[in-house]
């Protein structure tokens, strides 16, 4: 606040840092603006993603900041792509209307190939609140998976993708406010599709789903929504990586190869 010219940045090591700052966020940042019509630039870069180091190592507390955000106080984003990340801080720095920024940066994007993006991406465009699967066979498809964040590349990295030609995988990169219109819009341009399917990688109480599930059934109108993630967790995620390297799969098999019905059931 005492520099607004500057976009200031404050990145955790780990995503779990962000417990002791908890009170600075309910108290100040979340609800400045409605207490005394105060707010700032302030960006929260987080570490978030399972990736098999441990529940301490893998949770941002997404649900947190969901369950924090109202009024447009805040933005909430888990961009995928560094063309993605680079015109979010662009846009965070050249609002007119300041906003606090929560991004969910996983580490496993870092060095991924599939993460990057050329100088065209960079230096043309903007943010784009939601991603198209750029793939899909728009005319085939009768599943559309939606997803936020790393899990992404591991249902498209995935062997059974391939086989799997009348799936589209779609990201939401913005979870707040969330892009309803949009999302809309991205389920009308499948003129097949009979179903929907949240996949997330947080168990059930946890990410994204609890928080954005009546938007989502807002955007896909009357089709069927199903969610595919860990079942409902006291912690978040699983204390060693054979146990993690389980989870992730048997989520992205039930997008990739289970009916609706076995979704929801594992849920």
């Amino acid at each position: 606040m005492t520099a607004p010219e500057a976009l200031v940045l404050w990145e955790a090591q780990f995503g779990d840092f962000i417990n002791g700052a908890q009170v600075v966020v309910d108290q100040f940042l979340v609800s400045g603006i409605a207490k005394w019509r105060q707010t700032s630039r302030l960006t929260l870069l987080l570490p978030h993603g399972y990736e098999g180091n441990g529940p301490e190592h893998s949770s941002a507390r997404l649900e947190r900041f969901l369950q924090l955000a109202a009024q447009e106080n805040i933005r909430i984003v888990n961009a995928t792509t560094s063309a993605q990340y680079f015109h979010l801080l662009r846009r965070q720095a050249l609002d007119p209307n300041a906003r606090p920024l929560v991004v969910m940066t996983p580490k496993g994007l870092l060095r991924l190939k599939e993460a990057s993006s050329t100088l065209a991406d960079l230096a043309e465009g903007g943010f784009a609140p939601v991603l198209d699967d750029p793939a899909a066979k728009r005319e085939r498809v009768t599943k559309l998976v939606l997803t936020s964040g790393k899990l992404y590349y591991d249902i498209a990295g995935h062997e059974l993708r391939e086989r799997a030609s009348t799936i589209a995988i779609a990201r939401i990169e913005q979870l707040y406010p969330f892009p309803v219109e949009a999302a809309a819009r991205l389920v009308v341009s499948y003129p097949a599709l009979e179903e929907v399917v949240w996949a997330q990688e947080e168990p059930q109480n946890m990410g994204a789903w609890r928080a954005i599930r009546h938007r989502l059934e807002e955007a896909v109108g009357g089709l069927p929504l199903a969610y595919a993630g860990r079942p409902w967790r006291a912690s978040p995620s699983e204390g060693y990586p054979t146990a993690h390297a389980r989870a992730q799969d048997r989520i992205v098999r039930e997008v990739l190869e289970r009916p609706n019905a076995d979704a929801v059931a594992g849920g």
